[in-house]
C-alpha cells in the first residue's frame, strides 16, 4: 500500500543512507524472529524512506499473468448458474426414478414408499415426454419387465408398464398409469448440438431429488459397443460425469430440451459421458408406441479398422502368419457361424473395401452401411483376399435372430 506513496516522495537528505544504515544494523547483531523486534530495529535505523534509492524508479507495469488469475466476473458465473438451475427446475420435475422388482418379486403399489416390494431389483432413471405418461429409459434400467415402479420427484409412485425396449440402441419406452396428467419434457433436437455446446444431465434413481451433473458436448457421432455387441451410432459424448442412477436420465441443453438419453453401458469410461440422441429414440418411440418392433440389419462378422501403415508393420513382422493389404478398408476378425456372412463365404483377414458400391475405409463405415439397409436386403461386396480382389453377395439377416455365441 505504501509502494506508490513511496515513489512519490521526494527524497529526505536528512535520513541515513541505505549503506551506513546495514553497517548499523550489522553492529547491532542478528534480527530475532519477533516481528516486533524487527520493525524496532529495522524501521528506527533505516526508516521506510531509505530504501528506495535500491529501487529503480520505474512505472509501475500490470502482470498480465494477474488477468489470468482473477476469478470470473459475478455476472459470467451467475449466467451460467442461472442457465443450470433454470434447466434443472424445468424438467426436474419430469425426472422421475425407476424400480424394477428382483424376479419373483413384486412391483412396489401406487403410493407406496420408493423401493418397496422390489428388493434386490434394479433402479435407474427416466424422463417422462408426454402429458398423457410415456416415458424414456434405457433398456438395460428396464430389462425383461413387463412392469415396474415409478417415483416423482413430487413423492407420488405409479405403476409403470414396458411398452417396448430395444436393446441394440439401449432404449426403452414406458407408459404410466396415472389417473391425471403429470410433468413432462420437451424434446430438442440433437442434430443441432455443437461440439463445446453446454449441456446438462438430470437423474433421479432414488425420488423426491434430482441429482444433477453439467458438462460441455465433447463429440458427436462417436459409436458405442452395446452390451450385445453391436456398434451402436452416432452417439454423443460429453465430459458430463454420470452420477450412478443417473442411467435413462435426460440430457438437456440450455433451453432445458431433451436432446440425448443417458446411458452408462461403458464401465471403464471414467470421466466421460455417452447418451442416445434424441432424434434416434424419438424415431424408436414412435415405431414401439404403435406396436411395432425395431429391426436391424446385421451380417455377423467382427472388424477392425485397417490402415496401410498398421498393415505394413504386420507385414514386416517375420512372426506374422498373415498378409494384409496395405490400405483402408474393414479388416474382418471373426466370422459368426450360421450368420448371413458366413452363407455369402466371408473369411477371417477379408479385407472389405467396397458395400452396396460405397467404398470403405473403416469399420465404421461398413457398420454405418449395415445398419442403414432393412432386413432381407441383398448388399454386393468387394473384399481383397490374399492380394486377390472377390465379390460377394449377402443377404442381411434380423439382428434379434442372430444365433447365440458360445
Amino acid at each position: 500500500p505504501h509502494c506508490s506513496a513511496g515513489l512519490r516522495r521526494p527524497l529526505d537528505s536528512t535520513r541515513p543512507r541505505a549503506t551506513e544504515g546495514y553497517k548499523a544494523l550489522a553492529k547491532r547483531g542478528p534480527l530475532s524472529n519477533s516481528n516486533s523486534d524487527m520493525r524496532s530495529r529495522f524501521g528506527a535505523t533505516l526508516g521506510r524512506s531509505a530504501l528506495w534509492p535500491l529501487r529503480p524508479s520505474l512505472p509501475a507495469v500490470r502482470s498480465p499473468l494477474r488477468a489470468l488469475r482473477r476469478p470470473l466476473s459475478t455476472a459470467a458465473l451467475d449466467a451460467y448458474s442461472n442457465t443450470v438451475v433454470s434447466t434443472v427446475e424445468t424438467v426436474g420435475p419430469a425426472t422421475v426414478a425407476i424400480q424394477v422388482a428382483a424376479p419373483g418379486a413384486t412391483v412396489a403399489p401406487p403410493g407406496a414408499p420408493p423401493g418397496e416390494g422390489a428388493p434386490g431389483g434394479s433402479q435407474g432413471s427416466g424422463v417422462i415426454i408426454t402429458p398423457d405418461g410415456y416415458l424414456l429409459s434405457n433398456a438395460h434400467v428396464v430389462g425383461d419387465a413387463s412392469e415396474m415402479s415409478v417415483t416423482l420427484t413430487d413423492g407420488r409412485v405409479l405403476r409403470g408398464t414396458t411398452v417396448g425396449r430395444d436393446v441394440a440402441t439401449d432404449l426403452a419406452l414406458v407408459r404410466l398409469q396415472t389417473p391425471g396428467s403429470v410433468p413432462f419434457a420437451t424434446l430438442g433436437d440433437s442434430e443441432a448440438l455443437r461440439v463445446g455446446q453446454l449441456v446438462v444431465a438430470i437423474g433421479n434413481p432414488l425420488g423426491f431429488a434430482s441429482t444433477v451433473s453439467a458438462g460441455v458436448v465433447s463429440a458427436k457421432g462417436r459409436s458405442l459397443r452395446a452390451k450385445d455387441g453391436r456398434l451402436i451410432e452416432d452417439i454423443v459424448q460429453t465430459d458430463v460425469a454420470l452420477n450412478p442412477g443417473n442411467s435413462g436420465g435426460p440430457l438437456l441443453n440450455e433451453f432445458g430440451e431433451v436432446v440425448g438419453i443417458n446411458t452408462a453401458i461403458r464401465a471403464n469410461a471414467a470421466g466421460i459421458g455417452f447418451a442416445i440422441p434424441i432424434d434416434t429414440a424419438e424415431k424408436a418411440m414412435k415405431t414401439l408406441s404403435a406396436g411395432g418392433k425395431i429391426s436391424h440389419a446385421y451380417l455377423g462378422i467382427s472388424m477392425l479398422s485397417l490402415t496401410p501403415e498398421a498393415a505394413r508393420l504386420n507385414n514386416a513382422d517375420p512372426n506374422s502368419n498373415v498378409y494384409l493389404p496395405e490400405q483402408h478398408g474393414a479388416l474382418v476378425l471373426a466370422v459368426g457361424p450360421d450368420t448371413p456372412a458366413a452363407k455369402a463365404g466371408f473369411r477371417k483377414f477379408d479385407l472389405i473395401v467396397e458395400l452396396a458400391g460405397t467404398p470403405i475405409s473403416s469399420a465404421a463405415d461398413a457398420q454405418r452401411l449395415v445398419d442403414e439397409t432393412r432386413v432381407g436386403q441383398p448388399l454386393q461386396v468387394k473384399v481383397l483376399r490374399q492380394q486377390k480382389q472377390i465379390s460377394l453377395s449377402v443377404v442381411t439377416g434380423d439382428l434379434s435372430t442372430r444365433p447365440e455365441r458360445r
